[in-house]
């Protein structure tokens, strides 16, 4: 049975009975997540951990010490209460794709500090090629799409929203 989506506050939850997806499309989608706890990049591996799977590709994004020339301390993400359901649909893209065994996004949500983990992506395949494609155009389109922003806090005192427009 595949993981349900999860949230850590209501407002941010969803239901894929909210979005109506195909039974082989639903079970493909592992992990569908935006919360405030630590990510597990171990729990998310093992959850799209698939027989026929000859590849796993992961994507760990991490708060990174720096941005466009100046040095960050913190950042804090904030989501819409949408963020769930477009993260779904999103995921059901490319759980579309015939080639995709199974996949999964979890976002953090919330204050972060440098080193800390705040999105994991993951996609299973029985070959490596389309495992890294879908990977990485999965994590583009929810860095496009799924309306989660971050506000940067700089080492002179200064913040700057990211994301938001």
């Amino acid at each position: 049975m595949p993981a349900r989506l999860v949230s850590d506050q209501p407002y941010l939850t969803v239901t894929f009975m909210t979005v109506e997806l195909l039974p082989e499309v639903e079970s493909k989608i592992r992990l569908a997540r935006i919360g405030f706890t630590p990510l597990d990049v171990e729990a998310l591996r093992l959850a799209i951990t698939e027989p026929g799977g000859g590849a796993i590709a992961l994507f760990v994004g991490i708060v990174r010490n720096h941005d466009d020339g100046k040095s960050v301390t913190a950042l804090s993400y904030s989501a819409h209460p949408s963020a769930s359901k477009r993260l779904v649909e999103v995921l059901s893209k490319y759980a579309a794709n015939a080639e995709v065994l199974a996949l999964a996004v979890e976002h953090r949500i919330g204050d972060l500090q440098v080193g800390e983990i705040a999105v994991i992506c993951g996609v299973t395949s029985a070959h490596r090629e389309v495992a890294f494609a879908v990977c990485s155009a999965l994590i583009e389109e929810v860095k496009i799409e799924v309306p989660i922003w971050k506000n940067q806090t700089f080492s002179d005192g200064s913040n700057a929203w990211i994301g938001a427009s």
